[in-house]
C-alpha cells in the first residue's frame, strides 16, 4: 500500500507529461489556400529554425503535370490539381490563346505520396499564362473542392474521390473567365461555400457546400479579379470583403446583402491580393500603385477613404500575398522588391530585392509564410529561405533548393506554387512533380 502510494504520483505526473507532449506535438494541417486560419501562419511547434545546405532530400516525390495551384493537406492526404496538354502552354504573354487538355482533381498518400486516387475532364483554355489550375484545394467536413481555371467546381468525397456534386461557374453564371483565368480561391464560411463566379449579379455566390445548391449572389462587375473572399470583424459585425476590379464590396456572409461599397480600379483588371486588416485600417492593393487604405467604422459596418493610389506608398502585392506582424506589413511589391510598411502612413521603413535575388525581378515571387519567430519563403526559383523580419530589417538564416523551375515568365524560368506546410513538413510542386520535404527539428 506505501509503494502504490509513493508510485501513483509519479504515475499520474508521467501520464500528464505524456498528454502534455502529445498536444504539443500535434500535427499541423494546411486544408487550405494560406492555411488553416487563411493567415499563412504555420503553428506546429519543433520546426528546424535553419536548413541544411544545398538541395534538401524529399521524404518522396510523385509525377505531377502543370499548374499554379498549391497543394492542401488535411486527413493524411495531400491535394492537387494540375492540366495534361499535348499543347504549349508554357507561353509567357498576357493575351488570350486557345489550348486544349484534361484538367486533373488528384489525391495522394501524405505518408508516401502514392496516389491514391483522381479524376479528369476535358477543358479548352482560352487565357494567358494558361500552364494550368491556379487554386488551392479546399478541404472540410470530409469533402475537398477543386475549381479549374476555367471555372469548373467539383466537390468530392476526401476518402474516396467520389464525385458529390459539380457546377460550371461560367456556363451557370453566363459569363466569361478573367483574363488570368478563374484564380480566387474559394472560402467556406458555416454551409457556405463563397465564390468568385461573374455575371450579371453573380459576382460572387455562396453555394450550400454539401449540395451545391445556391444559397444567394450578389453584385455585378466588369470581370471576377481574382481576390480570395476575406471575412473580417469590424463595426460589430461579420464583414465579407469581395475587391473587384472597379469597387471593394462589404457583405453579410450570411445573407450577401451589402453593407457598404467604395470604388476602386484595377490596372489590366489586376486585384489578386486578400485584404488586410491593420489595426482600425483595411488596405487592398493591385497591380500600378493601385492601393486603397481604409478606416473601418467601430460602430458600424463603414469605412472611409484614408488614401489611395499613392505612389513609393504600401506596396502594389501581384503574386504574393503580404503578412502583418505586430502591426507591420510584409510583403513584396510588383518590382519583385520586398518591404515592411507602417500603416497608417504606409511609409516603407526599408525594402531589398532580397531573398529572391541581388536585384529586383519584375513580379518577383517569393510565398511568405510565418512559423513562431522566424519566416519561410519559398522563392520561384524553387529554393526554401528562413528569416527573420523585423520592422529595422530582413535577414537571411538559411536556404535549400527543392525544385526546378518549371514554368517561364518576363523571360526566366519561375516556379509560381505556393507551398504547404503540415505535419512538420513542407509540400511544393512544379509542372512535372510534387514533393515533401522533412521540416522538424
Amino acid at each position: 500500500m506505501n509503494l502504490l502510494k509513493r508510485t501513483r504520483p509519479a504515475l499520474w505526473t508521467g501520464l500528464a507529461a505524456l498528454a502534455l507532449g502529445a498536444t504539443q506535438a500535434r500535427a499541423d494541417e494546411w486544408p487550405q489556400w494560406m492555411g488553416p486560419q487563411r493567415d499563412n501562419t504555420w503553428r506546429e511547434k519543433g520546426i528546424l529554425d535553419k536548413l541544411p545546405a544545398g538541395d534538401l532530400k524529399p521524404v518522396w516525390k510523385a509525377p505531377i503535370a502543370g499548374g499554379y495551384a498549391g497543394p492542401a493537406v488535411a486527413g493524411g492526404k495531400v491535394f492537387a490539381t494540375d492540366l495534361v496538354s499535348k499543347d504549349d502552354v508554357k507561353v509567357d504573354n498576357f493575351s488570350r490563346g486557345k489550348f486544349t487538355g484534361n484538367e486533373r482533381v488528384l489525391c495522394y498518400d501524405e505518408a508516401n505520396g502514392k496516389l491514391l486516387w483522381k479524376h479528369e475532364y476535358p477543358v479548352t483554355y482560352a487565357i494567358s499564362y494558361p500552364a494550368g489550375p491556379r487554386v488551392t484545394p479546399t478541404v472540410a467536413d470530409g469533402k475537398v473542392y477543386f475549381l479549374g481555371a476555367e471555372g469548373k467546381l467539383l466537390c468530392c468525397a476526401v476518402e474516396d474521390g467520389k464525385i458529390l456534386w459539380q457546377k460550371d461557374l461560367k456556363e451557370e453564371y453566363k459569363t466569361k473567365s478573367a483574363l488570368w483565368g478563374y484564380a480566387s480561391h474559394p472560402l467556406i464560411d458555416g454551409n457556405r461555400l463563397i465564390c468568385l463566379a461573374g455575371g450579371e449579379g453573380s459576382h460572387v455566390v455562396a453555394l450550400d457546400k454539401d449540395t451545391g445548391k445556391e444559397i444567394w449572389k450578389a453584385g455585378t462587375a466588369k470581370e471576377q479579379g481574382y481576390c480570395p473572399p476575406t471575412i473580417i470583424n469590424a463595426g460589430g459585425v461579420r464583414q465579407l470583403v469581395i475587391p473587384s476590379p472597379d469597387s471593394v464590396v462589404s457583405l453579410n456572409p450570411e445573407t450577401g446583402k451589402q453593407y457598404w461599397t467604395t470604388p476602386y480600379e484595377a490596372t489590366n483588371g489586376s486585384i489578386i491580393m486578400s485584404p488586410v486588416v491593420i489595426g482600425d485600417y483595411l488596405f487592398i492593393a493591385g497591380y500600378s500603385n493601385k492601393n486603397l487604405l481604409l478606416k473601418l467604422a467601430k460602430d458600424k459596418p463603414a469605412v472611409e477613404v484614408v488614401w489611395k493610389d499613392q505612389a513609393k506608398t504600401a506596396i502594389s502585392p501581384v503574386n504574393v500575398q503580404p503578412i502583418v506582424v505586430d502591426g507591420t506589413l510584409y510583403g513584396f511589391d510588383q518590382s519583385g522588391e520586398m518591404s515592411a510598411v507602417e500603416f497608417p502612413s504606409g511609409k516603407r521603413l526599408w525594402t531589398t530585392p532580397e531573398p529572391l535575388s541581388k536585384r529586383p525581378l519584375g513580379s518577383g515571387t517569393a510565398f511568405i509564410v510565418r512559423n513562431e519567430d522566424k519566416f519561410f519563403f519559398f522563392t520561384e526559383t524553387g529554393h526554401l529561405v528562413t528569416g527573420t523580419l523585423t520592422p529595422k530589417g530582413f535577414t537571411e538564416t538559411s536556404r535549400a533548393k527543392l525544385l526546378a523551375p518549371t514554368n517561364n515568365a518576363f523571360g526566366r524560368d519561375v516556379l509560381w506554387c505556393a507551398p504547404a506546410f503540415a505535419n512538420k513538413r513542407v509540400y511544393v510542386r512544379n509542372d512535372a512533380e510534387i514533393a515533401a520535404f522533412d521540416l522538424s527539428r
